[in-house]
This record gives C-alpha cells, structure tokens and sequence, in this order.
C-alpha cells in the first residue's frame, strides 16, 4: 500500500487517509515492512482491497519510542531515497511502481534499506517474517495500552544429571 506527498490543494476524499504536517520519518514508518505488516494484518477490507482506517490501523500502529536524532535522521534519509527512487519513473504510477512482478530493482533496494533501520528504530534487526513483527508490534501495543505490567515468563532451569 504506497503512500506519497501531495501538495495543499488536493482534496482528499473520504476513502482516502491524509496526514496533515506528516514529515519524511512519518512516511519512512509508514512505508516499512513494520507497519505494512500491520496493515495486512489490523486493516479492513473491501473485496480484496485494503481499507485503511485512522480509527483501527493507524491510531493503533505501535510507533517506536522517541528514537535517537541518529536513527530519526536515518529514517528520513532512507525515506527520501524511497522518493527518489520513484522519481526516477516519473511516467509510472505508484501501481506500476508496486506491481510486484516489474517493481523497480532500485526501489526495491531502497525499501529493503527502509525496512533495516526502521527495524533499529524499534531495537530489532532480526525479523524473519511478517509474523515475527505482528508478535512484536502486538506485544508493544499490549505492553502501551494495558494498565498492569506485562507478565514475563520465568524460563525454569532444567536440572542437570550431575546434580
């Protein structure tokens, strides 16, 4: 689901999600495999369609905790390489861009950038599948949104032989 700048004149309709004095981290966050794996799994949907909702997928999106001016630059800097990377095809739309049996191999490259310090932004760097990050932003949305601490589970220590 590709997001994109648009200038002040454009009316958004009411299918559509704006996100007024959104900088280039908002669209970095929003581009990534962390929230994209969010939307497949949190959105709505009309026929095969997503519907994103601000009330269910992006009110409830676990951002990551105010991270370092280091990471927020990085993010920022991989989010401009996104754009620019779409700024090469300025004749494609943004369902040619995202077709994904032609995308571009340098857009592909500057989302799997994205995707890696987004996922430092959050203190992971080792995320197999979109499953592993829908456990992760659950357990991070549980732990921001429960009023009692979140109960840890005590891993017991198997006896050895010898003792």
């Amino acid at each position: 689901m590709p997001f994109g700048f648009f200038p002040s004149d454009v009316i958004v309709g009411n299918s559509c999600f704006a996100l007024p004095g959104a900088t280039r981290f908002h669209f970095g966050v929003i581009q990534s495999s962390m929230h994209m794996a969010w939307v497949r799994y949190t959105c709505g949907r009309l026929e095969s369609r997503y519907r994103y909702s601000k009330d269910i997928v992006y009110n409830n999106f676990p951002w990551p905790d105010a991270p370092a001016d280091k990471i927020r630059q990085a993010i920022e800097a991989a989010a401009q390489a996104v754009l620019d990377a779409r700024a090469q095809f300025p004749d494609a739309t943004l369902a040619d861009l995202y077709d994904p049996l032609t995308m571009p191999p340098a857009l592909m490259k500057a989302h799997h950038k994205l995707d890696a310090v987004v996922d430092k932004a959050y203190g992971e760097t080792r995320f197999k599948s979109d499953a592993e990050r829908v456990a992760f932003l659950f357990a991070r949305y549980q732990a921001l949104t429960s009023l009692l601490p979140v109960a840890t589970v005590k891993r017991s220590r198997k006896k050895s032989a010898l003792t």
